[in-house]
């Protein structure tokens, strides 16, 4: 299988520091990408820590929302030294500042055209809340949690994508509960007479999925660290907190 891809010279998005600190210096239309970028990948992870804050569904959709709008724009943004921690900490310390400033609150909900695109369901937040415990569940607790999750669907996201490139878009969806370890894992004979393909070739590809799935979750952990070789440090942590 390939490895993760490259980084590219002239990319844009290639960390999430990268998108942030180069997203505070860009055009418009960059930071405009930028934010909207970062708020697809970890509105729900902030929304849940709202939510376990106490504040109701519609507020913390609003608090969330108002949150990336502003974020691009701080000065304080623009001096953020990746080396003083992964981005994961920088991100909940900057939207337990912004909760905390409710005069920044109100200037999002003013403005108008600056606000991100965000499509934000709270009905499906909601829902997806509701799956996660309760009992002792802090609100640092349930945004790591949700930090997880999301992670994990990046990760899907960019896998999914390079096996429609090779055309193996129907094999892949029959062995994806298994990279979750979801209780559905499927049975490799029975997928193998499903797709006319031998049990041994099923055994290999969910081997390679496995094995690739591993790489583009550690290379997604990377884009959230100063020094990739804090990677496997950072998986380890988010793992044992859920």
């Amino acid at each position: 299988m390939a490895p993760p891809e490259p980084h590219r010279p002239g990319s844009f998005l290639t960390t999430r520091w990268s998108v942030v600190l180069a997203g505070a210096r860009a055009a418009p239309p960059e930071r405009r990408a930028a934010l909207e970028e970062l708020a697809r990948s970890y509105w729900y992870p902030l929304y849940a820590y709202a939510r376990r804050r106490g504040h109701a569904p519609e507020e913390a959709a609003d608090h969330t929302q108002g949150f990336f709008a502003l974020l691009l724009e701080r000065e304080d943004v623009a001096r953020a030294d990746p080396a003083r921690g992964r981005f994961r900490a920088y991100l909940l310390t900057a939207f337990r500042n912004f909760l905390a400033n409710q005069r920044e609150l109100a200037r999002a909900r003013k403005r108008g055209g600056d606000r991100v695109a965000l499509v934000l369901d709270a009905g499906e937040a909601e829902a997806r809340l509701g799956h996660e415990p309760v009992e002792r569940e802090t609100p640092e607790r349930a945004f790591e949690r949700a930090w997880v999750r999301a992670l994990l669907d990046r990760t899907l996201e960019r896998l999914a994508a390079e096996q429609a490139r090779i055309g193996r878009v129907a094999l892949f969806e029959r062995l994806r509960p298994m990279l979750t370890a979801g209780d559905d894992a499927p049975r490799f004979a029975q997928v193998a007479a499903e797709l006319a393909l031998s049990e041994n070739a099923v055994k290999v590809a969910a081997h390679r999925l496995r094995k690739r799935f591993g790489e583009l979750l550690r290379a997604e952990i990377a884009e959230t660290v100063d020094d990739p070789a804090e990677a496997e440090e950072e998986l380890a942590s988010l793992f044992r907190a859920c």
